[in-house]
């Protein structure tokens, strides 16, 4: 046990037991080399980050931020209990932060990259409050993705941000808009990528396009509508915002097939029940039509690109960056690669989970070029997450998660994008990238390195 002694009312001395432990002889000896009557001053503890933590560039100022930080009772410096203190604090990282050291010349695709679902929501998928604060807290942690839903608002003149078919209260548009400007380069200063789920018709998508464009001005990456080879790179995208979409089918035309079809759109959600049986009591119409909102994401393109663009306006048209798609034809439609453009595929979990069993290769084969986003299942009311390392090992990029969530899920995927200096891009790992031999992660593969972990507890509490 630890002993201090402390002046009390200026006449007689009394020393206390602190509930820490010791600090071990090689500690006491080292601290003793960097200290001066028990008292390691700044210019001490600036050597001992140079010379002994090989942290070149420690300055003055960072020993004072770490005496600051650690409360004791020398102002000038620090005591052997404050070191020892300092030493084993969450200040002094087991591995030093090495900032963006992954290539950042690739295509977009070659990256995992930090991904939200319904951002703007501050809790459960049915009823809670949708609000910008949120999205600012997600950008604040280094999310690059950044998923909207935008509907007509009440009087159908402007736009409002909010989960379809649900209890939810609406956040205007513009308000989540103005906070992703201030916010987005916070944490990181490559891409932010707006993903939008249009429920629009086209002159309130002509009002988006004018919001967006003013609000954002030159930082907005709009190459105009048509298809890339090749996804640009992350540095080359630094400080910009990009807006990525599935061109709209014209508004009144797909409420007219949505009412048509209430029968199959059913089916849709028993479907969804066989996956989701562990929320069996919440029943009620605004459940029902808070899973036909989420099918509309996983529904093919009724016709061909040119066609569905057809109806959007010109400006709306002119924003998208990366241009979202899902062809006729089931998964080997949308897995196919084409030669001459890249896409954004987007797939619910539960649909992820069985292409996974029939498609491995495919998927993998697919993601080495496009990009593939991956979102909760509709049952998940409570906004909880699912696996992420099933997504990671067969190569997508946008594994969407409920940030505003809980669990171990959302610990793991927080943990993932702290790599690379926590710029919300990780790069893949080559064996996902190798044009020559597409990777199968159904292949058990011989293991090449086993690490041991040793904990030592040093203290008794």
């Amino acid at each position: 046990m630890s002993k201090q002694t402390y002046r009390v009312c200026f006449c007689f001395q009394r020393r206390f037991r602190l509930a820490v432990s010791e600090a071990p002889e090689d500690i006491k000896k080292l601290f003793e080399q960097y200290s001066e009557n028990g008292i390691m001053t700044i210019d001490g503890l600036q050597r001992f980050l140079v010379e002994v933590q090989k942290e070149d560039k420690a300055t003055r100022e960072d020993a004072q931020k770490i005496i600051d930080s650690v409360k004791h009772f020398h102002r000038k410096g620090v005591n052997l209990e404050a070191f020892f203190k300092y030493l084993f604090g969450d200040i002094n990282p087991p591995l030093a932060s090495l900032g963006v050291h992954h290539d950042m010349s690739a295509p977009l695709s070659h990256y995992f990259i930090y991904t939200g679902h319904n951002s703007y929501l501050t809790g459960n998928q049915l009823s809670s409050e949708c609000s910008d604060v949120p999205i600012i807290n997600a950008l604040k942690r280094g999310v690059r993705v950044i998923e909207l839903d935008i509907w007509p608002n009440s009087t159908k003149d402007d736009v409002d941000v909010l989960h379809g078919g649900t209890l939810t209260t609406p956040v205007e548009l513009i308000k989540c808009l103005r906070s992703i400007k201030e916010y987005a380069f916070v944490a990181s200063e490559y891409p932010v990528v707006i993903t939008l789920e249009d429920h629009l018709t086209p002159n309130l998508q002509a009002k988006v396009a004018e919001m967006v464009t003013q609000t954002f001005g030159e930082i907005l990456f709009s190459p105009g509508p048509e298809c890339f080879k090749e996804f640009p790179c992350p540095e080359s995208l630094k400080r910009r915002i990009i807006i990525s979409t599935k061109p709209p089918k014209e508004y009144l035309e797909a409420k007219e097939v949505k009412d048509k079809e209430d029968d199959s759109q059913r089916g849709k959600a028993s479907d969804e029940e066989a996956w989701g049986n562990e929320v069996p009591d919440l029943k009620g119409s605004h459940v029902a039509n808070y899973k036909n909102d989420l099918d509309e994401e996983d529904e093919e393109d009724t016709d061909d690109g040119d066609k569905s663009q057809h109806s959007l306006a010109p400006e709306y048209k002119h924003l998208i960056g990366i241009l979202a798609r899902k062809p006729k034809g089931g998964l080997d439609a949308w897995l196919r690669v084409d030669p001459d453009k890249v896409t954004r595929l987007s797939m619910s979990e539960q649909k992820f989970e069985k292409a996974v069993v029939t498609h491995g290769k495919q998927i993998v084969r697919f993601t080495r070029r496009n990009v593939l986003r991956v979102y909760p299942k509709s049952t998940r009311f409570d906004s909880s997450n699912y696996n992420p390392l099933i997504g990671w090992m067969h190569g997508v990029q946008m594994v969407a998660f409920n940030m505003q969530g809980h669990g171990r899920s959302l610990w793991l995927m927080h943990g993932m994008f702290k790599a690379n200096g926590g710029c919300g891009y990780v790069k893949k790992p080559d064996f996902l990238l190798n044009a020559e031999e597409v990777f199968d992660p159904k292949i058990k593969l011989p293991v090449k390195t086993t690490l041991k972990v040793s904990v030592r507890s040093l203290s008794d509490r």
